[in-house]
């Protein structure tokens, strides 16, 4: 995992922590899950916008479980 981007890592953590998989948080961040799986395996980089889509889910998620 050492050679994933920062996003990709910290959407793995997230999943993990919340107990989610790549469906959830496609539909929560309004991305395609084909994107999530690109994102995480390191096969793709997130864009700006797409980022900023996860990171604001993620936030939004773990300010709800706090």
């Amino acid at each position: 995992m050492d050679n994933l981007n920062e996003i990709a890592q910290e959407l793995i953590k997230f999943e993990r922590e919340q107990d989610m998989n790549d469906n959830q948080v496609a539909f929560g961040s309004h991305l395609s899950v084909e994107r999530i799986h690109d994102i995480k395996s390191g096969n793709s980089d997130a864009t700006d916008e797409e980022a900023e889509l996860i990171e604001r889910f993620m936030q939004s998620n773990n300010s709800s479980t706090d």
